[in-house]
């Protein structure tokens, strides 16, 4: 951590220089935060092949793919948060980040419909929303970033949660289960991303207002 400069220092260094102030050290890419989301990347491919072994119907590797479903899930609960805490945000993370997200829970909807265990109706929701969503943050850009809301994680971990329950390889007694986790996921991701959409719409709004456009 850079020290402040004392008062009485300050200005008043001989031959009337002022004193520095010491530059803030930069942030390195290769960061804790970053390594845990590169790590959720590499984690995809691996849950990919657990998930379609045996045609998808081993229960070894059904609980395989489980575990790395989950495992790559509590790195993006993570990686956020040690970002933040030790200050390691970085450009790179900022990007690499949302795609990691993306890339696994998109992997799990594709690959569990492929094998016909969920409908593909609910896939190409949740993933125009998340499209949607990537395109309105590029919209937007130039204006600010809207920050994550209560109802985006909610939305992420009902996801989550719904998606575990489709991976393991549980009794079909537990298919109402399943539904009502998928069904939680489904509303929250629609109504966040017409939420989304609102405050886009505001926030260009009012940069546009601002640049006097």
């Amino acid at each position: 951590m850079n020290a402040a400069p004392s008062d009485a220092g300050a200005g008043e260094g001989t031959g009337g220089e002022h004193a520095r102030v010491p530059e803030a050290t930069p942030v390195p890419t290769l960061n804790l935060a970053n390594l845990l989301t590169m790590s959720r990347l590499v984690l995809v491919p691996l849950f990919v092949l657990a998930l379609f072994a045996g045609d998808g119907e081993d229960t070894f590797w059904r609980a395989i793919a489980t575990a790395l479903f989950a495992i790559a899930s509590f790195t993006d609960q993570v990686d956020g948060w040690v970002a933040r805490k030790y200050g390691l945000i970085t450009d790179f993370g900022k990007i690499a980040d949302p795609i990691a997200d993306k890339a696994l829970i998109g992997a799990a909807l594709i690959g569990l419909s492929v094998l016909g265990e969920l409908g593909w109706w609910v896939t190409i929701v949740i993933a125009i929303r998340e499209i949607g969503v990537t395109l309105l943050r590029f919209w937007v850009i130039r204006h600010g970033v809207i920050p994550a809301s209560r109802g985006g994680k909610a939305k992420t971990l009902a996801q989550i949660a719904a998606i575990t329950a489709y991976l393991l390889p549980l009794p079909a007694s537990a298919e109402p289960v399943r539904w009502v986790l998928m069904g939680l996921a489904l509303v929250l991701t629609v109504v966040t991303g017409l939420d989304y959409v609102v405050r886009a719409v505001r926030l260009r709004a009012a940069g546009r207002r601002a640049a006097g456009l």
